[in-house]
């Protein structure tokens, strides 16, 4: 009889177009298997929102699996220990497994193969990080030009079906996923998270499929909070519930200039595992080693910074859209990504606080929370990326969220504003400001001095 094959699931969360289960499984009874390793990541365990959804998550693939009588064996503790361990019980000799590619995972990868035969596979991006080369063979470091390149390059998506599994004679012990308190109980934050999304694989698809019936409008949707217009996919991707390939193979024979955009959207994401790929700790580091000369305005400086940190993540700042956006952040794990921009503008230019404070904001209160692309967003906002816009590039975010319509938006998350007009909402007089709503922390012009000043300091400190 053939061996067991164990199936290693990380950020894979799915039965359709899996390679790992599905060659796994043309190979002998599977024992498919989650392993909750909060150490190796050191201080980039699991944030809270990302915690809420692993629970769900885990739950939608073992009722998938359940279909076929196939059970998820949970373990907690080191991946390579627990998997060696499993190997041994079960008589297992090949682990099969996506692909991953944040630090500690790529070193739990190169340590597991030297205990076991580990087979990996491609499938949570369009290409793999570090396939997509120059002419010379060097990797990419600037978007547009990796961008071509990848859509050249890209193969014709045949996603793989839910395959048929065969079953070992006994299942290994499990943990039960209740014991390992990934939900918030005391006190229990998540009801807003709960009214937002419905999570797995299931969900995924029906999303998917809502939206590309409207993908052809995305282009203006995606910059208009007051508007559904965006995908929403961006947490069912992360988690792998679906895949990129799944998903371009659904745009097909769709048109517009919306659909282009939501596939450069794509390529994005490929983009920022490929920068990763290249420098594993970007998202902890400034890539350009010049802004590690200039003097932020750190909570480690004194308690008024540190109140306005507090204020930014709260979603009392005094800027309506900046706290929509946080406060939209709190309550659903999510932010529209138009707004995403704003609020980290804001941080970065207007309260002169070191990127890296909202990228980690960011990383516990987001439920598509991504290493790379976290890092690479924040990066490309601050002006210290590899491929970013300009430092002194300082988004206005009265004048945006006026641009961009979102009276409807801060009135729902701002509700203490929602009496106001369309033409007042955006930026309320001191006369119009209810006592309930905060001042402004900084104002737009003095802000927008301060963060020139402090760029020009850091200039004129190199000559």
């Amino acid at each position: 009889m053939p061996k067991p094959q164990i199936v290693w699931f990380r950020r894979d969360l799915r039965l359709r177009d899996q390679p790992a289960l599905y060659a796994a499984a043309q190979r002998g009874p599977i024992i498919p298997v989650y392993v909750l390793d909060d150490e190796r990541a050191g201080d980039r365990k699991l944030g809270g929102a990302s915690r809420w959804w692993l629970h769900h998550s885990l739950e939608s693939l073992a009722t998938g699996l359940a279909r076929h009588n196939a059970k998820l064996t949970l373990l907690r503790g080191d991946c390579v220990e627990k998997l060696s361990e499993l190997a041994e019980a079960v008589g297992a000799e090949t682990v099969h497994a996506i692909s991953h590619y944040e630090p500690w995972w790529r070193k739990a990868e190169e340590e597991l193969a030297d205990r076991l035969e580990l087979d990996l596979y491609d499938g949570n991006y369009l290409m793999p990080p570090g396939s997509v080369t120059t002419g010379s063979g060097g990797t990419y470091k600037i978007f547009t030009p990796f961008y071509k390149a990848l859509q050249k390059a890209l193969p014709t998506f045949d996603p793989l079906e839910e395959p048929s599994f065969t079953l070992p004679d006994s299942w290994p012990q499990s943990d039960r996923l209740e014991d390992w308190d990934l939900l918030p109980t005391k006190p229990d934050w998540a009801a807003g998270l709960r009214k937002t999304w419905e999570v797995g694989e299931g969900a995924a698809h029906e999303k998917l499929s809502y939206f590309s019936d409207i993908a052809s409008d995305y282009e203006k949707g995606r910059n208009l909070p007051s508007v559904e217009g965006t995908s929403r996919l961006s947490p069912h991707l992360h988690w792998g519930e679906i895949s990129p390939a799944q998903v371009w193979k659904a745009l097909e024979g769709k048109r517009g200039q919306g659909v282009e955009v939501f596939r450069s959207e794509l390529i994005w994401r490929d983009f920022a595992q490929n920068i990763l790929f290249q420098f594993p700790h970007y998202p902890e580091e400034n890539y350009r080693e010049r802004y590690d000369g200039l003097e932020w305005r750190n909570p480690n400086r004194g308690h008024l910074i540190e109140e306005d940190l507090k204020a930014w993540q709260q979603g009392q700042t005094g800027y309506p859209i900046v706290d929509a956006g946080m406060r939209q952040l709190w309550a659903t794990g999510w932010m529209h990504n138009r707004v995403r921009m704003i609020v980290a503008s804001f941080l970065i230019k207007h309260l002169l606080i070191d990127w890296r404070h909202g990228e980690k904001w960011f990383w516990d209160t987001l439920v598509d929370a991504d290493y790379a692309s976290n890092g690479t967003n924040w990066q490309w906002v601050s002006g210290t990326g590899v491929d970013t816009q300009l430092y002194t590039r300082i988004m206005a975010p009265l004048s945006q969220s006026a641009k961009f319509s979102a009276e409807n938006y801060i009135r729902e998350w701002v509700p203490e504003l929602a009496h106001l007009s369309d033409e007042d909402i955006h930026d309320p007089s001191a006369e119009k400001r209810p006592e309930s709503y905060p001042e402004r922390l900084i104002e737009h012009t003095e802000g927008r001095e301060r963060a020139l000043n402090a760029y020009k300091a850091m200039k004129a400190a190199e000559d």
